[in-house]
């Protein structure tokens, strides 16, 4: 059984940063493709990022997000630059089995986390 635990969340300013860490427990971490998303108060859940061997991202976010993985750690990380009040939202680590390519869609996701909330003050 998977289990996800993300950590990191918080409060920050306009510009600042903030790094999101998912820690995995289970089997065969690096079979995984990890993602995150995130939903907003009212709105649906977004794809943000995610990574196998190459990474994929969200326009959105590209330039200032980056995802990043510890296959000896089993963890995933999100590292969020120059983040905008538009950025908050609590962040989902999620992870699918299907390791042939990154999909974006989050109902191909079979393992989620609790979430951490990032509010972006302006």
């Amino acid at each position: 059984q998977v289990q996800l635990v993300e950590s990191g969340g918080g409060l920050v300013q306009a510009g600042g940063s903030l790094r999101l860490s998912c820690a995995f427990s289970g089997r065969a971490f690096s079979w995984y493709v990890m993602a995150w998303f995130c939903q907003a108060a009212g709105k649906e859940r977004e794809f943000v990022a995610a990574i196998m061997s190459s990474t994929n991202y969200a326009d959105s976010v590209k330039g200032r997000f980056t995802i990043s993985r510890d296959n000896a750690k089993n963890t995933v990380y999100l590292q969020m630059n120059n983040l905008q009040p538009e950025d908050t939202a609590v962040y989902y680590c999620a992870a699918d089995s299907f390791t042939s390519i990154i999909r974006t869609a989050g109902r191909f996701y079979d393992y989620w986390g609790q979430g951490t909330q990032v509010t972006v003050s302006s």
